[in-house]
């Protein structure tokens, strides 16, 4: 699901950018109610308020610093040749997309481990934010000198990861007795930090009101939406 954006963009999809834009507020939606519709309940169902609050601000904090890490390896190699910098920041995008599908998968293990529904809700809304992510590296990689052919191999190999953290985490999460109530509010901290950090702020950059509000209308109506599908999920599976 996270490559169909770029795999559309990829092979002569030629509205791909718009549906990059319309994708983007709509993700943003979905993180923030699979957070507090799905994630935080399930957390604080298991966990005191102290307990999970606290965990969701340490995976906010946390993928903060590691997100302005990378952004300081980026800057600290713009000063290099253009095609050893073009390489270097093929090389930062490959590497940062697959840490954060790894990441994901870890999300989607751990929502499992509480329950289908849950697994599901978060599995969907790890979906909605990779679309428009990935048409976004797709392009960028294509703009720094890679192959159509290259980029989906690439990005192929990065999604597996997807699978692999989420297999790791189901597989032995039991075994290992993992905390899931600290794992669900790190989630939750995760996806509240992409939402009000990464998407919502290029809501507000926007020069153009009418463009910025369509956006933030699709922001609301998604997170109205992937709130109401996590309650029929709920009722349905856990019937």
């Amino acid at each position: 699901m996270s490559l169909a954006g770029g795999v559309y963009l990829l092979f002569g999809g030629k509205n791909a950018l718009l549906l990059q834009k319309i994708a983007t507020p709509f993700a943003a939606g979905a993180l923030l109610a699979a957070s507090f519709f799905d994630l935080l309940p399930e957390a604080l169902g298991i966990s005191s308020a102290h307990v999970v609050s606290t965990w969701v601000l340490v995976g906010f904090l946390f993928f903060f610093v590691a997100e302005r890490g990378l952004r300081w390896f980026h800057h600290h190699h713009e000063h290099e040749g253009e095609s050893k910098q073009d390489q270097s920041n093929r090389s930062l995008i490959i590497i940062g997309d697959t840490i954060h599908n790894f990441l994901d998968g870890l999300a989607i293990g751990a929502a499992f481990l509480v329950s289908p529904a849950t697994g599901i809700v978060t599995t969907l809304a790890v979906a909605t934010h990779e679309i428009p992510q990935e048409i976004g590296d797709f392009g960028l990689l294509l703009k720094k000198g890679m192959s159509k052919k290259h980029v989906f191999v690439v990005n192929l190999l990065s999604a597996l990861t997807t699978v692999i953290g989420a297999a790791i985490v189901f597989g032995f999460g039991e075994n290992l007795k993992l905390p899931t109530d600290a794992l669900l509010a790190i989630t939750a901290g995760f996806f509240i930090y992409i939402a009000a950090a990464d998407i919502i702020p290029s809501i507000h950059n926007k020069e153009n009101a009418r463009t910025a509000n369509i956006e933030t209308a699709i922001l609301i109506c998604a997170t109205i939406f992937v709130a109401i599908t996590t309650m029929l999920v709920h009722s349905l599976i856990e019937v």
